[in-house]
């Protein structure tokens, strides 16, 4: 078990990026390898008094930087970080990847084989799945970001994958599958939604309930939100700032008068409660699931406690086998292009 953590990329690298190794590896046991100027990673170590036998550092002399052009950036520097880390995943396929540099070139670096581990056979389109909190228990959502134009078949790819790692990771067995769309009838939606309802709808494997309409979210209607990317890189993004604003709002409220600031004095337990539910920190990071290795994108604002968060999340990825699990599956099932041939194949569908 190998898990490659990026020490140089993201806004707080590489302070919070090692801290939160140290503690993962204090906490969890485990061993790392970190990427990153060896001169600088050793000397944080250091300070943190790590345990240094759960550290192996790979020297890197550059950093792509969250305003690179992502193509550009792997092709330019492959003695980044990033392409470094990217290189080792591609190398040993039991091992996860973590970074929380720019989104792009790690989605772009782990998708194409010339620079990572590159898609599973059979996986048309990879996915990036983030954690959505809500009323419940939260919900896995795919695709964020990585595919803005997707097919029906891509859909189908993503609930399977998804309901995977649900279980694999997250603990949750028989998770539900919700279809986002405009209304929850099957005739609703347009010509990508009504073909992947009919596609999803015959797939075995998973347990799908069918449309779900984006104001259900919150309330948890559904553990696995499939869609496109373009409509779940729109979600992530509203669901990010209307927690922000939510909080802005309450906290100005609150510190109107005297007998407000007494009121938050007394909620505050609570208030602390709602606040976790909604912090990306206790979460860790959205997995890139469908390439042929393990590459967590954590938040490029991860602090240390979620860089802490995000490498537990590889740890379960690696023991718990989402890799060999989503082979199989697509080994027992060969995804079609055609739309027919892929409604008669889904049947053959096992976990």
């Amino acid at each position: 078990m190998r898990l490659i953590v990026d020490a140089m990329s993201g806004d707080n690298a590489p302070q919070e990026i090692i801290k939160g190794c140290v503690e993962a590896a204090v906490e969890y046991g485990v061993h790392l390898t970190l990427v990153g100027d060896k001169e600088i990673v050793e000397k944080e170590l250091r300070l943190l008094n790590a345990p240094t036998a759960n550290f192996e550092i790979v020297h890197s002399s550059d950093i792509i930087t969250m305003e690179d052009e992502p193509t550009k950036a792997l092709r330019q520097k492959p003695e980044a970080s990033m392409s470094i880390g990217l290189r080792l995943a591609k190398e040993d396929a039991g091992s996860v990847f973590i970074s929380a540099g720019n989104t792009g070139a790690l989605v772009t670096g782990g998708t194409l084989k010339r620079l990572g581990p590159g898609r599973l056979e059979g996986i048309d389109r990879p996915a990036l799945a983030p954690f959505i909190p809500n009323r419940r228990n939260g919900s896995l959502l795919l695709d964020a970001g990585a595919n803005a134009d997707c097919k029906p078949l891509n859909l189908v790819q993503f609930a399977v994958m998804g309901s995977i790692y649900m279980e694999k990771v997250l603990g949750r067995s028989n998770p539900k599958v919700g279809l986002i769309n405009i209304g929850t009838e099957e005739t609703k939606g347009n010509e990508l939604t009504k073909a992947a309802f009919a596609l999803l709808k015959e797939t075995r494997g998973i347990n799908f309930i069918g449309n779900i309409e984006p104001r259900e979210m919150p309330e948890g209607a559904a553990d696995i939100l499939v869609c496109d990317g373009f409509t779940g890189n729109v979600i992530l993004k509203l669901t990010e700032g209307l927690a922000t604003s939510l909080f802005g709002m309450l906290k100005e409220e609150m510190m109107k008068s005297i007998s407000s600031k007494l009121g938050a004095l007394l909620l505050k337990p609570g208030l602390r409660g709602f606040k976790r539910k909604l912090d990306y920190t206790e979460h860790g990071g959205a997995p890139l699931l469908g390439v042929n290795g393990g590459i967590i994108k954590a938040h490029g604002s991860s602090n240390a406690r979620a860089m802490k968060n995000a490498i537990r999340q590889g740890k379960l990825y690696l023991e718990n086998g989402v890799l060999s699990s989503i082979k199989n599956s697509i080994q027992s099932f060969k995804f079609m292009e055609d739309s027919h041939s892929c409604s008669k194949g889904a049947n053959h569908l096992e976990q």
